[in-house]
């Protein structure tokens, strides 16, 4: 079914954008058919919640400020005098107390929570999700609008959160794609910030895994400066991603928007800011003027009847702009996106890799 392929593809995406959904675990709910992406959600964040309560949740110290009886940390003198606390033999202390209390747990049982009441979640999903909270009575439900996403710290004890916080970001920030009149496309792609960012991982993950060989990465590019200048001020160019074979460089800029095309009027234009950005990247890594740096807008496809797809060699250097669309059988996406790598291999016999199915399998690079 068409809606479910759609979800299928949302699903491998995430595979990619987060190792963690290509373990045994997780074989099950790739397996499975969601009606909704809600129902999707909800089966990861149950099967990886699950998984981190068996490992223990994450505990860290926050900061706590209370009247005692006796000296807990720091005493507050000044909090202490106002509150008169020695004539109630009583102390105003500070203190960090380690708890499981802390803001990736709050982001968790906020999400699962909001999953509970306003998800368009299967009754059995619904369950695990219920089974799953009491674990966390000692963690505050918080607004899920009032976490700090990139404030979120990550490091050895508690990397297993970040696939989780991830699928919580994405639940939290509104950009799921509607269900409604049976459709799946995206609803609201304006504050689709996360699924962006998750657009380009997924992009960039692809072809670590498939074509290690092109050494996929994200890049910092100089400025091609012909003298000494004062460079502080200019803008960093971090192309989304690199790849290159011999002396050929190919820079990919992913762009998730909701709209990949200008209308004035009648008259339909490409989005200059997006042109001179990809020009810029190209022609700057391309210091020699080899015309051996080419550049691609890769866009995910809206429901605009125009959309990106045109070639073209501005000053020497092939630009492409190209529409990827997540509503396709997954083994197109992936052709589309081997495809790309056509240019690094001219004068190669290129062929796809088989990635149909699921993400899972051995690098074909």
């Amino acid at each position: 079914m068409a809606d479910n392929i759609r979800i299928k593809n949302l699903y491998h995406m995430l595979s990619y954008a987060y190792q963690t959904l290509r373990e045994t675990g997780f074989a099950k709910v790739a397996a499975e058919d969601f009606d909704n992406i809600h129902d999707l959600f909800a089966a990861i964040i149950a099967r990886g919640t699950a998984a981190q309560v068996k490992r223990g949740l994450h505990r860290d110290y926050a900061p706590r400020e209370e009247t005692l009886p006796g000296l807990r940390g720091r005493i507050r003198i000044a909090e202490s005098i106002k509150q008169q606390s020695r004539t109630r033999k009583k102390l105003v202390c500070s203190y960090d107390d380690f708890t499981v209390d802390s803001p990736h747990n709050q982001a968790l049982k906020s999400a699962m929570s909001m999953l509970l009441r306003h998800g368009n979640v299967k009754l059995e999903n619904k369950a695990k999700l219920r089974k799953l909270l009491p674990y966390f009575n000692e963690v505050r439900e918080i607004p899920l609008t009032a976490i700090r996403w990139d404030g979120l710290k990550y490091h050895r004890n508690n990397a297993s959160y970040r696939m989780l916080m991830g699928i919580c970001r994405l639940t939290a920030e509104g950009v799921l794609p509607t269900t409604e009149a049976g459709t799946h496309r995206l609803s609201n792609w304006e504050q689709g910030e996360a699924m962006h960012r998750l657009y380009e991982k997924f992009v960039l993950s692809y072809y670590k895994r498939h074509h290690g060989a092109f050494k996929p990465k994200a890049t910092n590019i100089g400025w091609d400066l012909r003298s000494s200048a004062e460079t502080r001020h200019l803008p960093l160019m971090k192309t989304d991603i690199t790849l290159s074979n011999g002396d050929r460089t190919l820079i990919i800029d992913t762009k998730y928007h909701n709209r990949t095309m200008n209308t004035y009027y009648d008259k339909v234009t490409f989005i200059s800011g997006h042109i001179y950005q990809i020009y810029a990247y190209v022609k700057n890594c391309d210091k020699g003027a080899t015309g051996k740096v080419a550049g691609v807008l890769l866009y995910a496809k809206t429901d605009e009847t125009v959309t990106p797809d045109a070639d073209f060699n501005l000053g020497g250097n092939q630009i492409s702009l190209k529409t990827l669309d997540l509503d396709r059988d997954w083994s197109e996406i992936t052709q589309q996106l081997d495809d790309l790598c056509g240019w690094l291999t001219v004068g190669m016999r290129y062929g796809s890799a088989d990635h149909a199915g699921a993400p899972a399998g051995k690098n074909d690079s």
